[in-house]
């Protein structure tokens, strides 16, 4: 017997559309809209760790900085734990000023995009809890991308950490693992500079997951 749901197609894929900025981080197109904005600020004055700014532009296959993209963070506080119930690391205290989490969107004019946040510690990696090197998740959206897409930075001060990484280490080919490197420049905060290509000899390397 053929249940009537075998019968379904799957369901075509979508782009994120024009309207990333008013439907998801409305305040940055200049509507009030949301009781709490989401913001790029992730530190508080109680916010234990460094402060740090991480800055970077989204380019396409022309090296076009994309300026309608939207750009999600999470990482762990400076003890290297996720402010989430699904992270049980025994002896990371949590910071309850550190949420962990931010959203911004990229400058209609330049294209840069930029947080203020902490450097987070090492993370316990799910692989035989290999510790990966302190790191920051990225998701970005927008149009013409069909899923989300899922990368990573991670710091240049953090060699031997990131020699070790279990994620990095997956990456076989050296010059490809280059591209989740983020570059130090000092400036009024430590600023990290992550620039993710989307197409070309340099793209970014992006996760399924």
């Amino acid at each position: 017997m053929r249940l009537p749901f075998e019968r379904l197609s799957e369901t075509a894929s979508q782009t994120a559309g024009p309207y990333v900025h008013i439907g998801l981080i409305p305040h940055q197109a200049g509507f009030d809209i949301f009781e709490t904005n989401f913001s790029n600020v992730l530190v508080g004055p109680a916010t234990e760790g460094e402060r740090i700014r991480i800055a970077g532009r989204v380019l396409d296959g022309a090296e076009e900085p994309v300026r309608d993209v939207l750009v999600e963070i999470w990482q762990a506080n400076a003890a290297g734990r996720y402010n989430h119930p699904a992270d049980q690391q025994e002896g990371k205290p949590l910071d309850p000023s550190f949420r962990g989490w931010g959203r911004t969107g990229s400058d209609f004019e330049t294209g840069i995009w930029t947080f203020e946040t902490i450097k987070p510690g090492p993370v316990a990696g799910r692989m035989g809890h290999r510790p990966m090197a302190p790191h920051i998740n990225l998701w970005i959206a927008a149009r013409g991308i069909n899923i989300g897409l899922q990368t990573r930075l991670y710091f240049p001060d953090e060699a031997e950490a990131n020699a070790a990484d279990p994620v990095l280490g997956l990456i076989e080919q050296r010059s490809r693992r280059e591209t989740l490197i983020a570059r130090r420049e000092a400036r009024d905060l430590p600023t990290y500079v992550f620039d993710i290509r989307l197409q070309g000899p340099q793209e970014t390397v992006f996760f399924d997951v």
